[in-house]
């Protein structure tokens, strides 16, 4: 494999053809650079939509009631669907798969509400939840403590901010145990959240779902029911929202059919639709990148199989003088493996090298597009397939060598 006059020969012989060579060479580059290109895009895809579960359970079900648009026993469309405590302890009894349960009031509806602090203002979303909210959309604490039972309870006034919300409220000091006004109504600050916001997203405080019933004159209404399952898969995810728009739909009188009456976002579905989709998409890329690195074999293969033509007297020379068949084959693989290997590594670094090039280029809070990349393994099969490469667009032109007869090649003009 390293005898130095074997790889002297073969480097000679590529440098009577420098560029026939380079542009057969740059074929093979050419797929890999596609293919890790592709790869990378796909990656950054993946990510981004990953990145909008991060926030989420993907074992969660979110719960929305709007207005009616089909007439159902009497009772006119344009109807609103409201949700109250009643229906988020009916759940509870009627599931025996949920794990983690909560229930939303959005204080100041989608536009939220005013929050002050000493002569510091903004505006955030304000949310009265339960206790186990934490659980569903993974809030880690970073200061004090999260919303607990004594305080949904005893009707407590007390808030927890979210971080870019204590950052821009408070700056550097501590939150803990300080009053801020949330509509000129004061609530003492028990926690901090970490929150990954998005561009042009605002910051969350959370408060007792009881205290924002209570204080904001929603009485028993809320607006969103969410809730996580265990031991469930997605088919059976979609039999039990089936069961349960039924439900629903039974107790608030709209037609199970109605597709705005109830909004039933199902991230059991959503996660395996997202997964059956980029599976596909890899499948795709790979089909679609092999196929160009076959097209760079293909020119490969040919190249070997004209230069063996005019080597065919060369070639006839070594056999007669001993030369056996496989270090005839042996040679002319090593050839074609150290072109396709050496364009297919300046391919793949190329290709990697720009998807990181354009990662870095991107902001985090980018949304549709995060982080593309190729993983190390991919990277290593490729390198494989670079090796295989070389040794398949040079066999059967090496095999053709090795069956040259002596004196026939020493006839060949």
């Amino acid at each position: 494999m390293f005898d130095l006059d074997t790889w002297e020969e073969i480097l000679n012989t590529i440098g009577k053809n420098l560029m026939r060579t380079f542009l057969t060479g740059l074929s093979v580059a050419w797929g890999i650079f596609m293919l890790m290109i592709l790869l990378g895009v796909g990656e950054g895809l993946e990510n981004g939509y990953r990145k909008g579960f991060a926030d989420e359970a993907s074992n969660s079900i979110f719960l929305n009631a709007y207005e009616t648009s089909i007439p159902y026993k009497g009772l006119k469309p344009g109807r609103q669907i409201q949700f109250t405590n009643n229906d988020h302890a009916a759940l509870e009894n009627y599931i025996p798969e949920i794990e983690y349960i909560s229930s939303e009031v959005r204080v100041g509806g989608w536009k939220g509400g005013v929050v002050k602090y000493n002569k510091k203002q903004g505006s955030y979303r304000l949310k009265g939840i339960h206790p186990q909210h934490k659980e569903i959309e993974f809030r880690t604490v970073t200061d004090g403590r999260f919303i607990n039972n004594s305080d949904i309870e005893g009707l407590r006034k007390v808030a927890v901010i979210g971080s870019s919300s204590k950052d821009e409220l408070f700056g550097n000091s501590s939150p803990i145990g300080k009053y801020i006004f949330i509509n000129e109504i004061p609530f003492l600050v028990a926690g901090v959240f970490e929150e990954d916001l998005g561009q042009n997203q605002r910051g969350n405080i959370y408060l007792p779902i009881s205290t924002a019933q209570k204080v904001y004159g929603r009485g028993d209404e809320i607006d969103e029911i969410l809730f996580t399952l265990k031991d469930v898969n997605a088919e059976q995810s979609v039999d039990l929202v089936s069961k349960l728009r039924g439900k629903i739909a039974f107790t608030h009188k709209f037609h199970p059919d109605d597709p705005r009456a109830l909004y039933i976002e199902n991230n059991f579905e959503s996660l395996k639709t997202f997964t059956d989709i980029f599976g596909g998409i890899n499948t795709f890329i790979w089909m679609v990148g092999i196929g160009t690195i076959i097209a760079g074999i293909v020119g490969v293969g040919n190249i070997m199989t004209v230069v063996i033509k005019e080597r065919t007297k060369e070639i006839g020379i070594r056999k007669a003088l001993g030369a056996t068949p496989r270090n005839i084959i042996t040679q002319i693989l090593k050839e074609s493996i150290l072109i396709t290997g050496l364009f297919g590594i300046f391919g793949l670094m190329g290709g990697i090298f720009l998807m990181e090039f354009i990662g870095s280029l991107m902001q985090e809070e980018n949304e549709m597009f995060y982080n593309p990349g190729v993983d190390f393994s991919v990277a290593i099969i490729s390198t494989l397939i670079i090796i295989l490469s070389g040794t398949f667009s040079g066999l059967i032109p090496a095999i053709r060598a090795a069956s040259i007869k002596p004196i026939e090649a020493l006839r060949d003009e």
